[in-house]
């Protein structure tokens, strides 16, 4: 019974752990998705001024 405790113990202190870390990944992703979309606007909306400048930059 011992044995069955220890090892429902550490199966249970590793799917913590795993747990925690897919919690990141995904936190990690959505701010990368939010940075990328708001780079993406920016350099857009950077374009567009350029644009109505009359600017020819490549």
């Amino acid at each position: 019974m011992t044995n069955l405790i220890l090892f429902v113990n550490a199966f249970l202190s590793y799917l913590l752990c795993f747990a925690f870390i897919v919690a990141l990944v995904i936190v990690a992703c959505v701010i990368g998705v939010k940075w990328r979309k708001s780079k993406d606007a920016k350099a857009a909306s950077e374009a567009h001024a350029d644009a109505a400048d009359g600017s020819t930059t490549a």
